[in-house]
């Protein structure tokens, strides 16, 4: 698409769900669809369960009393599993074993914004890969240092970061205003602040909501919302 306007997608996700991880995959696939297009990827908070406490809970126990019962859970996460294999992923559920808070994760992946798109990427792509492939604690200081550094950000910094409050509650009053414009799940792919793609759809139907945004702006209209 010649001359096309600079595009935002806003992806409000949650490190501890398998569908944002689908999603993110989805969404690359859409960005490889949009020729021409020039985007800006920027990850926003959520929180499917804030009230888990800072050292999470036992993820069979937790997982079992959310979906009533262990072979409700075990039947959702086998249609997890098959869905994340048809993008290239390969998640290892039963090692898993604390499903944390994610609130520090999220302050994380707003210092990274700091960094630039790559490096909020790289975390965002290392927090879900440790957390579903090798079922790591991303509620525990020590790991999200570790997955930081990874992504290139200094350790020392984030863990000086992370024995504060700050950013809290800004990430907290992100999430609010999320929940407020209508997002009750997730992922989330807001586009120029006008589309917003509900759920891990399918990338096609992302990268159409991308291209028309893109023409909507380039022509000065209005936008509305896609589903």
């Amino acid at each position: 698409m010649s001359d096309s306007p600079h595009i935002t997608i806003d992806v409000v996700s949650d490190v501890m769900c398998p569908w944002c991880y689908i999603g993110k995959r989805r969404l690359e696939q859409a960005l490889a669809m949009t020729d021409g297009v020039t985007t800006d990827v920027r990850w926003r908070p959520f929180q499917l369960d804030a009230t888990l406490p800072k050292e999470g809970r036992d993820r069979k126990d937790y997982l079992e009393t959310k979906f009533g019962g262990p072979e409700k859970a075990k039947e959702i996460y086998g249609r997890i599993e098959e869905a994340g294999r048809l993008e290239g992923l390969e998640f290892n559920f039963s090692d898993i074993a604390v499903s944390p808070n994610t609130l520090d994760a999220h302050r994380l992946i707003r210092w990274a914004a700091n960094e630039g798109e790559e490096v909020q990427n790289k975390l965002v792509e290392a927090l879900f890969r440790r957390f579903f492939m090798e079922g790591a604690h991303i509620g525990r200081d020590d790991v999200l240092v570790e997955i930081a550094e990874e992504a290139g950000m200094d350790g020392s910094i984030v863990a000086a970061l992370l024995a504060t409050d700050k950013d809290k509650a800004e990430t907290d009053n992100e999430i609010r205003t999320a929940q407020s414009m209508g997002v009750t799940g997730v992922p989330c792919f807001i586009i120029d602040n006008k589309y917003a793609v509900m759920g891990a759809q399918e990338p096609e139907h992302i990268a159409q909501a991308i291209i028309q945004a893109a023409e909507m702006k380039k022509a000065g209209a209005p936008g509305r919302s896609a589903d």
